[in-house]
């Protein structure tokens, strides 16, 4: 059975940091309220000349070298953002002529803090089907653009940052087990941005209205999202006949310590085999699972044969998991 295997990963995130101390100066807040409430305790912040295909291009050129594969030989790029360049063309577009991808089919996809799974799920398909032969995979965000500096429930939250891996084709028991992807429309309100969009373009009375930054409604956002993203890790499990104990490795979104703590302990997953890093980056949506796998990778946490389940919950919403044989 023909799988997609990730065959190389890297990361890139900007110098600046951000502490919980700085944004004590700048809304009405604490580093112990901060770390309580979300395990954040700095994150990173792009600067004023680097946006969502800079960060990309980055961590795409340490993908690619840790898999020795050059750009002219990539078939296909996606790439996972909700703060693109520009409305288009394409982010993705944006990267493949950075990288000199010529023969690269490459598109953008929006699935928020799950957009690095959908895009996995993608690749993985036209790997699996002989359509394609390498892809590059991307998530990318500068989530400090679309942020309200102002709005304390949700500037603490967020960082920028980008993560990237190379799949090819697998023919041995390594690679991608399964993906799952669910969503529901009619949570879109828990989480959203309501202008920049076509049904309120941006205009002098949209920016008065802050209507381009990040709005959510936290309490019940995380309700949903823990009980969801239990519902997915364990149909990932239980569609390939594990269990929890099978997994050697748990890389789930990194949005909230709380959340993460409270799916480990449903599962009965050690907080030994949970990756955590949202207390360096906070939560940077579609980068923070490349992020956090490049990171696994780098510290030799990960082996031949192990098995590793990803999974995330983002606005739409949406969410999804991933088990894979590194």
């Amino acid at each position: 059975m023909k799988r997609s295997r990730i065959v190389g990963s890297g990361s890139y995130v900007p110098k600046m940091v951000l502490t919980n101390f700085d944004l004590e100066s700048m809304v009405n807040t604490s580093d112990e309220w901060i770390i309580e409430r979300t395990g954040i305790r700095e994150r990173r912040i792009a600067g004023k000349d680097e946006a969502a295909s800079d960060l990309a291009y980055e961590a795409s050129q340490r993908a690619l070298k840790s898999s020795g594969i050059k750009a002219k030989d990539i078939d296909l790029i996606i790439l996972a953002t909700t703060t693109p360049d520009m409305v288009f063309p394409s982010t993705a577009c944006l990267l493949q002529d950075r990288l000199n991808a010529k023969k690269a089919v490459a598109f953008d996809v929006s699935a928020a803090c799950s957009g690095f799974i959908y895009s996995l799920s993608v690749a993985d398909q036209f790997i699996k089907e002989g359509i394609y032969k390498t892809a590059l995979v991307v998530g990318s965000e500068v989530l400090s653009r679309i942020t309200d500096w102002n709005d304390r429930a949700t500037c603490i939250l967020f960082g920028d940052g980008a993560g990237a891996v190379v799949l090819q084709a697998s023919s041995d028991r390594r690679g991608i087990i399964s993906v799952h992807l669910h969503s529901d429309g009619a949570l879109k309100d828990l989480l959203y941005i309501p202008g920049g969009g076509s049904r309120n373009p941006a205009s002098k009375k949209t920016i008065e209205k802050g209507l381009h930054y990040i709005k959510m409604r936290g309490n019940e956002t995380f309700k949903v999202a823990v009980r969801k993203l239990e519902e997915v890790a364990l149909e990932a499990i239980n569609s390939n006949n594990l269990k929890p104990s099978d997994i050697d490795l748990f890389i789930p979104h990194q949005a909230n310590l709380r959340i993460i703590q409270a799916i480990a302990k449903r599962l009965n997953l050690s907080m030994d085999k949970v990756l955590v890093n949202i207390d360096r980056y906070g939560n940077t949506s579609a980068a923070s699972i490349p992020i956090a796998l490049d990171e696994a990778v780098s510290e030799g946490r990960l082996k031949e044969g192990d098995l590793i389940l990803m999974e995330a919950f983002g606005g739409g919403l949406t969410w999804a998991s991933a088990l894979l044989r590194w």
